[in-house]
């Protein structure tokens, strides 16, 4: 099922998301620096985790960054994901997760990094999720996994209030449709492949 939204609320939505992850970055920003933590120099590369996406409306602010890209930057893109998602599909294919290079990382930067994704922001930090499920804790990344064990005083940030703005923009994009949104469960590479809706 494809779906369109009219461009009015896209554009509103779309700035209200830019808001909200301006907020994510701080609030990574500020968990990072109490724990010591720097991506800076790390050898141990986020952008061959494997992540599932979920929203719409990221999922639309991705493709606006892609458009925004030369016709060439972007073919490489497309090209690069194309291998991902044949890479990944062989991998989960053995049992395996994936670990494969995103296919917007250009030698360490992400190709388009004000449009990159909440998980890509929040990613690294211990934090904690709190919801019907209860608390949810993810520890962060390895190198600050090991920077937490050696400071016990070291907290998690809450990222339950970003994720309910998120989801407030993801309802506030399907608008008085009826239903519910489409679920939406890929990875970046199949985001970039196919267009938001579809």
């Amino acid at each position: 099922m494809t779906v369109s939204f009219p461009a009015s609320r896209q554009r509103t939505v779309l700035a209200k998301l830019a808001t909200l992850y301006a907020d994510m970055d701080a609030a990574y920003a500020g968990a990072a620096a109490a724990a010591g933590l720097s991506c800076e120099g790390c050898a141990e590369n986020c952008c061959v985790s494997f992540f599932q996406h979920h929203t719409l409306v990221e999922w639309l602010y991705l493709h606006k960054g892609l458009a925004a890209l030369s016709a060439e930057r972007r073919e490489r893109y497309l090209a690069r994901a194309r291998d991902y998602v044949a890479s990944a599909r062989e991998a989960l294919s053995r049992g395996e997760t994936p670990r494969i290079m995103c296919p917007l990382n250009d030698d360490g930067l992400c190709g388009i990094y004000g449009q990159r994704l909440m998980i890509c922001r929040l990613h690294g930090v211990p934090n904690v999720l709190i919801g019907g499920m209860g608390v949810r804790e993810f520890p962060g990344c390895e190198p600050c996994q090991r920077l937490a064990a050696g400071n016990p005083n070291i907290k998690a940030m809450d990222r339950t209030p970003l994720l309910r703005r998120l989801a407030g923009l993801e309802m506030e994009l399907w608008g008085s449709k009826a239903g519910r949104p489409p679920k939406v469960d890929m990875t970046l590479a199949e985001m970039l492949l196919r267009r938001p809706g579809e």
